[in-house]
């Protein structure tokens, strides 16, 4: 039996969508919505019925007839810390997403939408992976302080999805390798992926570990602690100099790594910032390797910046003497989702409840 599956995933001025069979794509589109239109709501909840009733008229637009859905699956949220899989929309996941257990953000609004649009045509409910999946061994909790935990928010939907395709394409179970897994987008997350569960990973959203085009990772901290009480900033613009401002952007005005690498061809500082992404990287898998007790099956190269030959040509000559390299460019997160869902309608896996 093959399996329609409505996926959505929401972002702060957009609201992607998607139809598979099975993992098949019929249909993707990206609803834009204007400054204007999300600033008549005062909070991310509130955008709700703007979004479904947006999503349910491109449907009927595009000749999607929700009977033919059999399960709907949304973007994960900030949610408490859980454990990687595919979760159930239940009445507590929706709360936590509604309330913003972890921050607000419009990807709160995925697993609320799909629950609504799933009760509505009687089908199941799911979210994926969210950002907030925490595997972390209790080690990889302790930063020096006890009044800084280290925490695990990351890209945990891409990184569990290349996992599983690997193993997957190589006739393994994801829960028997050891993966070392880079994703590579306007922020960077390097994960050790131990036998199913990602022990270890910097926290992406607060843009910690490596920098990366927009975030400035794991600054000195005697500098930030001078900056932050210099007065001359507010909190504000600290926080956008960590996370929007940071990395790429900071030194040299782009997030784009294409524009990256075009300028590295002609400016010398341009590509001294380039190496030393590529080699704070390096650092990072380098380290991974040890968190896996030098045992590493694979490395995988992900993310939209795994699709610059130069990245992938800096890592096949420091990296792989760690174990062999696999690259899967780009961040296709509606399959991802997809995925997921397929995996617990086809008995490939239970559904988790929150």
């Amino acid at each position: 039996m093959s399996y329609k599956i409505l996926i959505i995933n929401p972002g702060s001025t957009s609201t992607k969508i998607g139809v598979y069979e099975d993992e098949t794509q019929l249909m993707e589109e990206t609803l834009r919505h204007s400054t204007e239109e999300i600033a008549q709501y005062d909070t991310i909840y509130d955008q709700k019925d703007f979004r479904k009733n947006v999503i349910l008229d491109v449907l009927k637009e595009k000749g999607v007839n929700l009977s033919d859905i059999n399960v709907v699956v949304g973007r994960g949220g900030l949610l408490k810390p859980i454990p990687g899989g595919t979760y159930a929309t239940t009445p507590e996941l929706l709360e936590d997403l509604k309330i913003g257990k972890q921050g607000q953000h419009a990807s709160n609004l995925g697993g609320i939408l799909a629950s609504e649009i799933a009760a509505e045509i009687n089908v199941p409910s799911y979210i994926v992976d969210p950002v907030v999946v925490d595997e972390l061994q209790d080690v990889a909790r302790i930063s020096g302080h006890p009044n800084f935990e280290r925490i695990s928010i990351f890209h945990a939907l891409n990184q569990k999805a290349v996992a599983k395709r690997y193993a997957k394409e190589t006739g393994k179970a994801y829960e028997d390798l050891n993966l070392i897994v880079v994703h590579m987008g306007g922020g960077v997350s390097v994960g050790a992926h131990k036998n199913g569960a990602i022990i270890d990973v910097a926290n992406a959203l607060d843009g910690d570990g490596p920098f990366s085009p927009e975030r400035s990772g794991g600054l000195p901290s005697g500098a930030l602690m001078k900056l932050c009480f210099s007065g001359k900033y507010t909190q504000a613009e600290v926080a956008k100099m960590i996370n929007g401002n940071g990395g790429f952007n900071a030194y040299l005005g782009t997030n784009d790594m294409r524009d990256v690498v075009k300028l590295a061809e002609k400016d010398e500082k341009a590509k001294l910032v380039m190496d030393a992404f590529h080699y704070q990287l390096a650092k990072e898998i380098g380290s991974m390797a040890v968190v896996l007790g030098g045992k590493v099956d694979q490395i995988i190269l992900t993310g939209g910046i795994a699709y610059n030959a130069i990245t992938q040509e800096y890592f096949k000559d420091t990296v792989s003497f760690l174990a062999p390299i696999t690259i899967y460019p780009g961040e296709d997160e509606l399959l991802a989702l997809a995925q997921g869902a397929l995996r617990v309608m086809t008995g490939e896996e239970e559904a988790k409840v929150y």
